[in-house]
């Protein structure tokens, strides 16, 4: 296991607690899809709902707070009549891009197709 991107995580023979608060805040249950989905363009809640198969309201309510209060992701309230809601991927989101890229790469090289989200 000995590679040079391991080694950048351990610190004294532990895990780094930057890395492992990264890793917990993205790996999250449906964290990654709803980041994911924000990559493109801002998006109202009922379009990030629709994008993410089985992701219910409750859920999603919950995990915009939390990415919000992590300052990645920016709810934008429009005045408009009826008021119109987006949640943005803030500059600290966007830059989950690469890496969510790789795990993307590396899902379509070792999760079979036909899996769903409970077999993985």
């Amino acid at each position: 296991m000995g590679n040079a991107t391991s080694k950048n995580h351990i610190l004294d023979g532990h895990v780094c607690p930057r890395f492992h608060a990264a890793i917990e805040l993205v790996g999250r249950r449906w964290t990654g899809a709803v980041i994911l989905t924000l990559m493109d363009k801002p998006r109202r809640f009922g379009e990030i709902l629709e994008a993410v198969p089985d992701l219910h309201d409750r859920l999603l309510s919950e995990r915009l707070k939390q990415l919000e209060s992590a300052g990645l992701v920016e709810r934008r309230v429009y005045p408009e009549t009826p008021v119109r809601i987006e949640y943005a991927l803030t500059q600290k989101g966007r830059d989950l891009e690469r890496a969510l890229s790789e795990v993307e790469r590396w899902a379509h090289r070792w999760i079979p197709a036909h899996a769903r989200r409970e077999d993985t």
